[in-house]
């Protein structure tokens, strides 16, 4: 089962989650997706150990993708 999940000041919240061969839990997940880039939000998958990319689109088969809004400074 895969996994959206946003940081937030809770710590974490599940968004969504949902399995490849589900096409209604898949569509609800992308619609999430959605909503939080809406909101400002990144998105950011593993791609290896120390390692992560933004994605702009939800990649279907990875098991988890972070939400987080960008670090501010300046």
């Amino acid at each position: 089962m895969s996994r959206l999940i946003r940081m937030d000041h809770t710590g974490h919240s599940t968004v969504a989650e949902w399995t490849a061969d589900d096409p209604q839990a898949v569509e609800a997940a992308v619609e999430a997706f959605r909503r939080e880039l809406d909101r400002g939000y990144l998105a950011m998958v593993s791609t290896g150990p120390g390692h992560a990319e933004q994605v702009r689109e939800l990649p279907i088969d990875a098991p988890t993708v972070i939400l987080r809004l960008p670090i501010s400074g300046g």
